[in-house]
């Protein structure tokens, strides 16, 4: 073996936009005020280049193969090739079957995904440290031994696969298509950012297995490759797998790399699109910049946040607080491999006009330009730095990606070190330069997408884009006529592939366990000291939320955490916004479902200055009126944009259809556009008044900080913060269906159809729920579940498929769900009902084997970040469990039988007593529902009120 070793010590400080990299407490340093990193870089004959770091903090690994592909190597009529090949590469390989990557690193106990953009693709893996060898295996299996396996009824599938990807993330969604006109616009034709990721509808269809084994061909050789592996192994060991399993790769054709092709404009292009799904207009204007290696991106950087983010923005303060035509501004700078550009985004307030919000922009740069930028606006974008770099390091995924990104798009790994210097150097004389250098007076590209029927509220004398919207047509299989299965010709190898590698013992796992207390206020208090980074994590959640908003004032409890985290009694908020911002700290508010939650995230040395900035945000409000009616606006917009989403209808009728009207839950958490229109500032103060307490409030912290310090910390709060009682209501449950119904929800042209099935099940608290969830997991837990492998991997109806419990102290849902292309509404619902009848008749060992080592080997990676600890530590609060919860949930996998996984399946899979609803094109599918079984079939509105029926086509286009 030829290789080249290198030992690199990188800085790890991590740019202000790049993932983060770090590693343990036990493998890293300070140096003059700088964290380091030790590890490893070397290149096998073929090309392979290899990135070593250890970090033995969990008894985990992460693997990450960043091939140097994506769209920008495709051309014009071939695009989507590298998305289409992501997907391709999870399917088989000569030594791998079918759908067995996602099956034998989940029965490991592991995780595993992939990712295209424009500059290039990467698999990763995490996994407990005994499956090395097999990851090796089967990473190498997909590199060098793939291209035999593409045939034509795999390549079919997953064509539709990603098409279906396509229809959910593009084609059904508010502003889908706006990145596709804006691309087609600022980057000329033939430049390789002219098309989006996804593909072009027509080159998928149009593809060939031979078009993508070409494109396989050229660039996925492992000399265009990086291939990183972090976490706690032996590094000689390490070594010798990746040469036995990598090393015989047969190098690819050399790969040249790309031209920079940073782009101007003659003219400003203005466009505009009806949008099917959009409730409100939104305008884009978007300037061509510069590429990743260039000086000025870092600069570019510093300018979208200092003219957008925060109430001493430009934008901000012209077009929400002066001119109330909008309730967010955006503008960020988005630098690739060959070129940028910089956006501005603006989502506008109802009724409110395109011409006016593109002028308001222009002003906000002018107010940009006289009022200049201070030193202390620099140090406020750099404040957050520190804890941007600490945020990461407790994921060996994170360290995987950063090394490999900086390894291919800047040659090398420690290239961290030269791009903070970057960033700390950034002046304000820099962030003017590059805003006069490629925004004032440039050309642009200005997009108005618009609510069908609405082309008044478009930019002034905008010219009709060119979108391009899939015509809703007959389901037909995607069969490949006479071809008989071929047998897949094996590359010679130089190991035996055929046999999967044996992984060694099970690592030991050591379940955390949380310290508790209570304060003589009533709150409870749950922590866990944790000294690997210097930071502390915290939150305070208030049991209620939601719950506890009555019928005639719904939307207060969402309203709450808005209007509490704009300023203080004693702050305004632009103040609080600076003081948290100085800190590095980040604080924020949300409702949910059943609680109110205050999350903090800061530095240690930091901590107690954050903790009280958030008892002066719990406990002195500001009630700032200004702030609340700018509040509602925004909320109504949500709501109004909301009402066109079909997933989001979808959720909010099913529980409409759940829950029935009696129960609070029927409602959207958010209100409805009249009942938030409705509410006064007096009713959020009732609403704190009345169930802010700490009665009904748990404390949880998890960091480089120790008991003592925390419940001294405490003491204020504990003294200021007084009791009271608050009674959480209870509502009866709605009597669930005795039959099998079907209700569809008509939103015409809808390109997807979503599907949910099910009916209220569980308490989270109920003594089966935890067995109940283990018997879902292979009817549809995971990518592996019976119908996510039907309905996206064999049929290629769906991007994913899934069923779970959501039962938590109410009683929750059992669903079944999926959003499907439209001509195959009826196929899928069907489908979902034959296989949970199915799986009423019991599984096979096999499958409950792999169960079991799904759930119960997954442990050695579920308590590796803060956010996995806070979140055992809330689940602990929320249902009073142990702090051997967790134990006690791994004997109930390790414990069940085939017998009593059946009877969970009869009890609980319940498919002739379910409710069906469905969401999508009632003119090409509601009637294909009739006679076909269910008890009773109706069209409904998004009140769940039966609706009359309108003539239907009866057939598909």
């Amino acid at each position: 073996m030829k290789t080249t070793h290198n030992v690199i010590k990188a800085v790890l400080l991590v740019g202000l936009f790049a993932f983060v990299l770090s590693c343990g407490e036990q493998n890293a340093k300070k140096e003059q005020g700088k964290l380091s990193i030790d590890f490893e870089k070397y290149t096998l004959e073929n090309g392979l280049q290899v990135i070593l770091h250890k970090d033995d903090s969990d008894p985990i690994i992460s693997t990450a193969i960043l091939y140097h592909v994506g769209s920008n190597r495709e051309v014009e009529g071939r695009t989507g090739f590298a998305h289409l090949f992501e997907h391709m590469l999870f399917q088989e390989s000569e030594n791998v079957a079918q759908d067995q990557f996602f099956k034998k690193i989940q029965d490991a106990g592991g995780t595993l995904n992939g990712g295209t953009w424009q500059d290039g693709t990467v698999y990763y893996e995490v996994v407990p440290k005994n499956a090395l060898e097999m990851v090796m295996w089967l990473e190498s299996d997909r590199m060098g031994f793939l291209i035999n396996t593409v045939t034509e009824t795999a390549f079919a599938n997953q064509q539709e696969v990603v098409q279906n990807e396509k229809r959910q993330r593009v084609d059904n969604n508010p502003y889908g298509h706006t990145s596709y006109v804006i691309d087609k616009n600022i980057f000329p034709k033939g430049h390789p950012y002219n098309w989006q990721v996804i593909g072009e509808l027509v080159d998928l269809q149009n593809a060939t297995v031979e078009d993508v084994k070409e494109f396989y061909r050229k660039f996925y050789g492992p000399n265009n490759a990086t291939l990183v592996l972090a976490g706690d192994f032996d590094t000689q060991e390490a070594k010798a797998l990746i040469e036995k399993y990598f090393g015989e790769i047969k190098r690819g054709p050399e790969v040249p790399p790309l031209e920079i092709q940073n782009v101007t404009l003659d003219k400003t292009v203005r466009l505009y699109h009806e949008d099917n799904f959009a409730r409100a207009a939104q305008l884009n204007m978007v300037w061509p910049t510069v590429n990743e290696s260039h000086k000025d991106q870092y600069a570019l950087q510093f300018l979208g946040q200092l003219l957008s983010q925060g109430k001493k923005a430009p934008l901000y303060k012209v077009l929400v607080k002066e001119k109330e035509l909008t309730s967010n501004t955006v503008a960020y700078s988005r630098v690739l491999e060959v070129a940028g550009k910089f956006r501005v985004s603006i989502t506008a307030n109802e009724g409110k006009n395109l011409t006016d919000i593109e002028n308001a922009v222009l002003e906000a740069f002018k107010k940009f330009e006289e009022e200049g930028i201070t030193d202390k606006d620099i140090e406020r974008v750099k404040a957050s730095l520190e804890t941007d770099v600490y945020n990461g390091i407790s994921s060996v995924l994170n360290k995987s990606f950063q090394l490999a990104n900086y390894n291919v798009f800047r040659g090398d790994p420690g290239f961290i070190t030269q791009d903070i210097e970057n960033i700390l150097a950034v002046s304000k004389e820099d962030v003017m330069n590059v805003y006069n250098k490629y925004i004032k007076d440039k050309p642009y590209v200005i997009t108005s997408f618009v609510p069908k029927g609405s082309l008044d509220l478009a930019a002034a004398n905008s010219e009709k884009a060119e979108v391009v919207e899939e015509e809703i047509t007959e389901n037909k299989e995607q069969a490949v006529a006479d071809v008989q299965p071929e047998e897949i010709k094996k590359t010679p190898s130089e190991i035996d592939r055929s046999v999967e590698p044996v992984k060694g013992a099970d690592p030991i796992v050591n379940v955390p366990v949380p310290w508790e207390d209570k304060l003589s206020n009533g709150m409870v208090v749950y922590g866990m000291e944790q000294s690997e980074v210097p930071l502390v994590q915290f939150n305070i959640v208030l049991r209620g939320g939601h719950l506890l908003d009555s019928f005639d004032k719904n939307g207060v409890s969402n309203l709450m955490t808005d209007i509490m985290s704009e300023g203080t009694k004693n702050k305004t908020p632009e103040e609080l916004e600076e003081e948290i911002e100085l800190l590095g700290a980040n604080i924020s508010m949300y409702t949910s479902s059943e609680s109110i939650t205050i999350s903090a995230n800061t530095l240690a040395r930091n901590y107690e200055k954050t903790l009280a900035l958030v008892e002066e945000i719990l406990l002195e409000p500001r009630w700032d009126l200004e702030e609340f009616e700018r509040i509602k606006t925004r909320t109504i917009n949500g709501i109004k944009r909301n009402a066109a989403n079909p997933n989001v209808v979808a959720g909010q009728v099913f529980n409409k259809l759940l829950y029935g009207p009696e129960h609070i839950f029927s409602y959207p958490g958010a209100g409805t556009e009249e009942s938030v229109a409705a509410l006064t500032i007096d009713d959020l103060k009732e609403y704190y008044d009345k169930y802010y307490s700490p009665t009904v409030a748990r404390f949880h912290i998890v960091g480089a900080v120790n008991k003592e310090t925390v419940m001294s910390s405490l003491s204020s709060i504990n003294e200021r913060w007084k009791p009271k009682d608050v009674t959480i209501p209870e509502y009866e449950i709605a009597p669930q269906p005795e039959n099998a119904s079907l209700y569809f929800l008509d939103i015409p042209n809808s390109k997807q159809s979503v599907i949910n099935i099910g009916y209220l099940a569980k308490k989270r608290t109920d003594d089966d729920y935890y067995a109940a969830t283990v018997m879902n997991y292979k009817l549809g837990g995971s990518f592996s579940g019976n119908v996510n492998l039907i309905l996206r991997e064999e049929k290629g109806y769906t991007y994913g498929a899934r069923t779970d419990f959501e039962g938590s102290t109410i009683v929750g849902p059992f669903t079944a769900s999926s959003s499907v292309r439209t001509n195959a509404t009826f196929e899928s619902v069907q489908i979902f009902k034959e296989e949970m009848e199915k799986y009423r008749n019991g599984i096979s060992q096999e499958d409950l084997d792999f169960t079991k080592n799904a759930l119960i080997k997954s442990n050695a990676r579920a308590f590796e970040t803060y956010g996995a600890l806070l979140g055992m530590m809330r689940t602990m609060s929320a249902y009073n469990f142990s702090s051997d919860y967790i134990t006690k949930q791994q004997e109930v996998v390790k414990m069940m039988t085939l017998d009593e996984h059946r009877a969970l399946a009869e009890k609980y899979i319940t498919p002739d007593k379910m409710i069906y609803f469905v969401v999508g094109d009632a003119a090409t599918q509601f009637e294909r529902f009739k006679n076909t079984g269910f008890d009773e079939i109706k069209l409904i509105d998004k009140e769940a009120k039966e609706v009359e029926i309108p003539i239907l086509e009866n057939v598909s286009k």
